[in-house]
């Protein structure tokens, strides 16, 4: 590949070391390199959300980070939140309280809810949906999602079932 450069990075919890060019989007190195493609990319501005990834536990619009922007960072996305089970609260939620329909925002939204619950104690629903504001659902609606949200971190801190 003319032009590219070295990128070494952690990407759920796998080093990773690949040449990329160097205007090559996380977001496309993700889904392209890597085949990590529930990492959605709907807008390419930043704008909706559905390329939310984790960067050293950050939440940031993976389709206006360049790859080489990541270098020596950790990287999770939604596969490897699920596949450690991190997910598996705010799955379950979004699941019960109907906070999905066509599924095309959700990983964003769930690596985005993730990251709020990770900070630990139950935020309001104002704070939820302060945090969640960077992610554009068309179909679901949010008070569905913020319940979700809501009940997952409920959970988290010990308070109680869904």
């Amino acid at each position: 590949m003319a032009g590219a450069v070295p990128l070494s990075l952690t990407v759920n919890g796998e080093q990773i070391a690949r040449m990329v060019a160097p205007r090559t989007t996380l977001a496309d190195f993700l889904r392209t390199d890597l085949e990590l493609t529930a990492t959605h990319v709907g807008c390419e501005m930043g704008a909706c959300g559905a390329c939310i990834v984790l960067l050293d536990g950050v939440p940031v619009h993976s389709c206006l980070v360049f790859a080489v922007q990541a270098q020596g960072q950790r990287v999770e996305t939604v596969e490897g939140l699920v596949a450690s089970g991190a997910l598996a609260p705010l799955q379950h939620a979004f699941h019960e309280r109907n906070a999905l329909q066509c599924g095309f925002c959700t990983p964003g939204m769930l690596v985005n809810a993730h990251a709020l619950i990770a900070n630990g104690g139950v935020p309001d629903r104002e704070e939820i949906r302060d945090a969640i504001s960077g992610n554009y659902c068309r179909c679901t609606g949010y008070e569905a999602i913020v319940d979700a949200i809501e009940a997952a971190a409920r959970k988290a801190n010990g308070e109680g079932a869904e």
